[in-house]
């Protein structure tokens, strides 16, 4: 099965609490959602902009995504049953810290490659940082001494 059909994602809400492998497949799922719909910002996704999301992906998962897997994940219709944020910040509540953290890190990726920065662009990553709780601290990678 194909993880652009987003199983993890529609999984969360049925709320149990995910194993490690399902908190793994949750982690891919999500940056899967966060960084395709980042190509959706018209309704004309570029061929550059799904080639980054891959190269982004298989950065931070060691996974290849096909491009209909992200297409499919840019348009798919589970947006119409709720933002893009509530799906966010419900697999938010149930991710590791260091995974809600590599998804924010993979979309500034995926917002600097072409080097211009549009206040679509900024909107979108602000409500992606907020949708996953994540600290102003977490962001600039400060971390107290253990």
């Amino acid at each position: 099965m194909s993880i652009a059909s987003l199983d993890g994602i529609l999984k969360i809400f049925g709320g149990s609490d995910p194993t490690p492998e399902e908190q793994d497949q949750l982690a891919k799922e999500v940056m899967l959602m966060t960084l395709a719909r980042a190509t959706a910002a018209d309704t004309n996704i570029k061929a550059i902009e799904v080639e980054t999301v891959r190269e982004v992906l298989k950065e931070h998962t060691g996974e290849d995504f096909p491009v209909a897997d992200v297409r499919v994940a840019a348009q798919s219709a589970i947006y119409e049953k709720a933002p893009l944020e509530k799906y966010i910040s419900s697999a938010a509540k149930k991710m590791r810290d260091d995974d809600r953290l590599e998804i924010a890190q993979a979309l500034e990726e995926v917002i600097n490659a072409d080097g211009r920065i549009s206040e679509y662009e900024i909107s979108f990553f602000n409500m992606v940082a907020n949708s996953l709780a994540l600290t102003p601290a977490q962001l600039m990678g400060l971390k107290p001494e253990d």
